[in-house]
Formats: C-alpha cells, sequence, structure tokens
C-alpha cells in the first residue's frame, strides 16, 4: 500500500516560495528571553542571565502541574517530620503551611499563575494524611483527616488567601508589563 506525503519536501516550504520571516518570539535566545547584546555577533554562544524572584534570588518557574506537584510534597514531607519529631502538631502543620503557599505562588510561571490559590489546599489536605489523627482503619483515618480540615481551617483559608493575593498582584503586574510592551 502506497502512503502519501502529508507535507511537502525542503522543510515545509515550496520551492518559489518567499521565505517568511521568524516571529519576535523565535527569533530571541533560549526561553524567550533576549540574548545579551553583542554575543550573537561575535559568534560565540549567549548566556541567558537567571531569571530573578521577587527577592532578588534566582528561583524556578513551575508549571501549573509542577506547582501542584511541590506544594503536595512539601506538605506530605513537612507532616511526616511533624509527625515524627513533635507528634502531629496541627497548630505548627499550620504555620509550615503558609510558606508553601508563599513559595507556591511565587515560583509558580506566569501564565499558570492562576492554579496557584487551587493547588495549595490540595496540598493542604495531602499532607494532612499523616498528621491527623486516626485509629481504626481507613474510616478512622479519614475521620481524623475531616477533623483536621475542620479545626485548622484558619490556617488552610489564610495560606490560600496569602496565595491569592500574590498571584493577584503578579498577575496585574504581568499584563501591565505586556500592555508597555505592546
Amino acid at each position: 500500500m502506497e502512503q502519501h506525503r502529508s507535507r511537502p519536501p525542503n522543510g515545509g516550504r515550496r520551492r518559489g516560495a518567499p521565505r517568511t520571516p521568524l516571529p519576535p518570539q523565535a527569533r530571541r535566545g533560549a526561553g524567550g528571553r533576549r540574548p545579551a547584546p553583542g554575543a550573537e555577533r561575535a559568534g560565540r554562544p549567549f548566556r541567558v542571565a537567571p531569571q530573578l524572584s521577587p527577592g532578588g534570588f534566582p528561583g524556578p518557574r513551575l508549571t501549573g502541574l509542577g506547582g501542584g506537584l511541590f506544594c503536595a510534597a512539601a506538605m506530605v514531607l513537612l507532616g511526616f517530620v511533624d509527625q515524627l519529631l513533635f507528634g502531629g502538631s496541627l497548630t505548627l502543620y499550620g504555620v509550615l503551611f503558609v510558606p508553601v503557599c508563599v513559595l507556591t505562588a511565587l515560583w509558580v510561571r506566569g501564565g499558570d499563575l492562576l492554579t496557584a490559590p487551587v493547588v495549595v489546599p490540595i496540598g493542604f489536605a495531602a499532607g494532612l494524611l499523616p498528621v491527623a489523627d486516626g485509629s481504626g482503619g481507613v474510616l478512622g483515618r479519614l475521620m481524623g483527616l475531616v477533623t483536621g480540615l475542620a479545626t485548622q481551617a484558619g490556617w488552610l483559608y489564610g495560606g490560600t488567601l496569602i496565595a491569592g493575593v500574590i498571584v493577584l498582584v503578579r498577575r496585574v503586574r504581568w499584563v501591565r508589563s505586556r500592555r508597555r510592551r505592546g
């Protein structure tokens, strides 16, 4: 059986067709950032400066899924540490939740900003599993989880609110910078 090509040869260009210029984002260096001045002209590869977080130190840029995985993994780890060292103190767990919310909101990349306030409560609930009092099997553990969520709702809402405020501020700054460029 004969198979036909789905696209023309020569990398998609037809013979005689004018070469279309690349869009601005394709002409830039790695990650869409511009190269250092003079780096392209010198014929050497250019270095891209690390992206700085609001605190002035290099910070990761996580996707929405990556932010959720970071938050859940950090809270589960903190939950196990809390259970091991402090016997499952729910107040300490709530206090530790707030910096994780801040880091998640700061480290999520600009395109996925609105996912941060959604994933932090999920991370809180995931990390509460090792901390929650639960005896008597699965139903006892589930009852301990529900009780922990009810008694620590202040920390849960507070951390989510902080993440939401950080995300809104970052989003407003992002929109303003895009308007200035455009």
